[in-house]
């Protein structure tokens, strides 16, 4: 029987996990509530399906999606005022489904935001109380999803995303007054991809992971470069720090006996399109 796992929230990281997971035989379910965003998904061979989850309300175009041991939950946190309130809504939803169609398995996707910035490395356990909504809105996600015992569920960290489509030069091109002196948390998407296919290829179930490029450059060496790699503006440090966090993922590597392949977010930058 063919292995399936079924993506919510089937965007740009979502996708580039389906490709990957078809590559090893799945086939792959992906939801959207973007209409363009179907005929991408069809091209990638993942199986399009129109859901629309929010607090209290669930639009869904096919019960197939749920039949799957695996459902991937890929939702970012919206950035309206009330995403601590909507998004937990919309995860409480996600739950109820996953019980209702009985899926044994839970991947989440989540955020290093969920750390406090306090000058210092953090690992799995020390979230403390994040500083933006967003950020608090995923601890609350978190705890609902590990509070439930009739499934099993993974928690899987990110820090900032490069890879195709996504050049952090952008975020500072041509700005002034930045403090320089920040260690930076980014990760490339093909190490994003490969830690998530890699839990669900050996199921490891019931962990949260921090996921985050083992080095951490100073903010200004690593934006400087990234301008020059993209032809962007470069911005203009000033010789400062400011609160900040720097991920741990020693848990990752030792538990997954994971290797990066992009250790230096510098090294992720080659190739990157402006």
């Amino acid at each position: 029987m063919q292995k399936t796992v079924s993506i919510l929230g089937c965007g740009w990281l979502g996708i580039q996990l389906g490709k990957n997971l078809i590559s090893k035989g799945y086939r792959v379910y992906g939801s959207t509530t973007t209409p363009s965003r179907i005929f991408e998904l069809a091209e990638a061979e993942i199986k399009p399906v129109y859901i629309n989850i929010e607090p209290g309300t669930v639009n869904m175009g096919s019960e197939a999606f749920f039949d799957t041991p695996i459902v991937v939950v890929s939702l970012p946190p919206q950035g309206n005022a009330n995403v601590e309130t909507f998004f937990p809504g919309q995860i409480a939803e996600v739950i109820k489904l996953v019980k209702q169609f009985h899926v044994p398995r839970v991947l989440f996707i989540s955020s290093t935001s969920v750390y406090e910035s306090l000058n210092t490395e953090v690992r799995e356990g020390e979230e403390g109380m994040p500083e933006k909504p967003a950020g608090r809105a995923l601890l609350k996600a978190e705890n609902l999803l590990f509070a439930e015992k009739t499934f099993s569920t993974t928690v899987v960290r990110f820090c900032g995303l490069i890879g195709p489509g996504r050049n952090p030069a952008r975020y500072f091109a041509g700005k002034s007054n930045i403090p320089g002196k920040v260690p930076v948390n980014m990760i490339h998407s093909t190490d994003c991809v490969n830690i998530l296919a890699e839990i669900i290829e050996n199921n490891f179930w019931g962990e949260i992971f921090n996921a985050c490029c083992p080095e951490h450059p100073l903010r200004e060496e690593f934006y400087r470069k990234a301008s020059v790699v993209s032809g962007l503006p470069a911005p203009k440090f000033i010789n400062r720090t400011e609160n900040h966090k720097i991920i741990n993922s020693d848990k990752l590597q030792k538990r997954l006996n994971y290797k990066f392949k992009y250790k230096n977010p510098i090294d992720c930058l080659q190739g990157i399109s402006v």
